[in-house]
């Protein structure tokens, strides 16, 4: 094995460019990976490696021959399992569709795919999504690559885990309340939410809500923008969905001065005024603040009002759930797992008032955040409340000593900032107390994603030369 699995995409990008590395030999390393790491973390839970492997040999033909190579000619992708794949198993993670085999591709996919990618399996998540913890009854619990008893974090637990063991460069991720940034900060590896409607989908029930988005996992925020570029554009059938206006890698790669961190003053917040965060976590958050907020020309404490964003959550995400799944718990509730039925259950006890107070406060929720701009250029805060937690647990039931009231309430730190229509970046930013990683949010203005990028690129710098960047797990 020569480990070319280790470079960075863009590194691999440029070398299979130029005939320095075959897609083939890139491929093999990928696929050794996940032979000799899967085993221990289950993140790759259906794979397609002869095909892949014919992919390969197309694409360095391609390059052989002069022909045309997209922006992601060459590289391996893993797919989360909640995207159709034409022709490879896609579960959701539940039971009632343990055996299905869509005959076409999701958006992001056909788009990867497009792009020159070449898919190379499918990732682990929880039933449909629903959970912050990654295991299922088809496939299992997916583990930490820092220690295996302990979660990845979820939904996209399965592509931060496969990303952090170097099984391939680049995954989808997909996020609701937090489902792409917990496991990118519970494994050291970079997620991004991108503004909704960047990154198009014809996938989801609810097109019309902005809680659900699609959006690009890698080891660094260039890899991200690489494969961000790839994936962003409009699309008919999406309706919040814009065009991908400036998003070429060429964009990202050109600095400027309205991205240069030392021009910018940051806003920081502990808990964003809503979020309960264990106290270690807050100590710790404390103690890389400088680093970060050094990267800047000024930084100032954020004071804002989030305190109902907890409840609009509640009401719109069992909305949107009751539409998504409603109809099949109905008809299946006897093979769908506790976290699906209480989403739906949860909608039963909400009335059309209720609907209608949690739009109007969403609204209210994004005007107060969008005003925060008028004085900070970017947010940062932590990614996760907690330290990663024993595997067998569905989430924490308890921070600092205080009961929590569901599965999510643990995620506010995220799912509060679902609600602003913001883009966020989760960085890698060094270990914990417990020594697990430990990850920060920085949230730019809406459509502002390029931006944020470049920024979130400047900060991940600083944060590598002071030691508190990636961390890689030790086998």
């Amino acid at each position: 094995m020569s480990d070319y699995n280790r470079l960075s995409a863009v590194k691999m990008r440029q070398m299979l460019g130029v005939g320095e590395l075959a897609a083939v030999d890139l491929l093999t390393d990928c696929i050794a990976a996940i032979d000799d790491v899967n085993p221990q973390v289950n993140a790759v839970v259906t794979s397609c490696f002869d095909h892949a492997r014919q992919q390969a040999l197309v694409c360095d033909a391609a390059q052989a021959n002069g022909g045309p190579c997209g922006p992601l000619h060459g590289l391996p992708v893993l797919i989360k399992d909640l995207m159709d794949t034409a022709g490879l198993r896609t579960t959701y993670g539940s039971r009632c569709f343990a055996d299905h085999v869509p005959n076409k591709d999701a958006l992001i996919v056909e788009r990867l795919k497009a792009a020159g990618a070449i898919v190379l399996g499918k990732t682990n998540t929880p039933e449909f999504g629903a959970g912050a913890n990654t295991r299922n009854l088809v496939f299992g619990a997916t583990g930490n690559p820092f220690d295996p008893a302990l979660t990845s974090g979820g939904s996209s637990g399965g592509s931060a885990a496969a990303l952090a063991c170097d099984m391939a460069p680049l995954a989808t991720g997909s996020d609701l309340g937090g489902s792409l940034r917990i496991p990118a900060s519970f494994c050291s590896v970079v997620g991004m939410r991108p503004t909704p409607g960047v990154v198009a989908s014809r996938s989801y029930v609810s097109g019309f809500s902005p809680l659900w988005c699609d959006g690009p996992m890698a080891r660094t925020v260039e890899d991200v923008a690489l494969m961000l570029s790839a994936i962003a554009g409009q699309d008919a059938a999406d309706p919040l969905s814009s065009p991908a206006t400036g998003f070429d890698f060429v964009a990202f790669e050109n600095g400027d001065a309205a991205t240069d961190p030392a021009q910018l003053c940051v806003g920081f917040s502990t808990d964003l005024g809503v979020a309960a965060i264990d106290d270690a976590i807050r100590d710790v958050f404390a103690q890389r603040l400088p680093v970060v907020s050094g990267c800047f020309g000024a930084s100032a404490p954020v004071d804002i009002d989030l305190s109902e964003t907890t409840e609009v959550f509640k009401i719109l995400r069992a909305e949107s759930m009751a539409a998504s799944y409603g109809a099949l718990v109905a008809q299946n509730a006897g093979q769908i797992g506790p976290n699906v039925i209480g989403n739906v259950r949860d909608a039963e006890r909400y009335s059309l008032t209720d609907a209608a107070w949690a739009n109007a406060a969403h609204t209210r929720i994004y005007r107060r955040f969008q005003a925060l701009f008028d004085e900070i250029d970017v947010l940062i805060c932590p990614a996760t409340a907690v330290t990663p937690f024993p595997l067998g647990q569905n989430h924490p039931d308890t921070i600092n000593g205080a009961p929590l009231e569901g599965y999510f309430a643990w995620v506010a730190i995220t799912s509060a900032l679902s609600l602003t229509g913001c883009p966020v970046v989760t960085l890698p930013c060094g270990l914990d107390h417990a020594g697990m990683p430990f990850g920060v949010q920085l949230v730019g203005r809406p459509h502002g994603d390029l931006a944020l990028l470049k920024i979130a690129h400047r900060v991940e710098q600083a944060l590598m030369r002071q030691g508190l960047g990636r961390v890689i797990p030790q086998p």
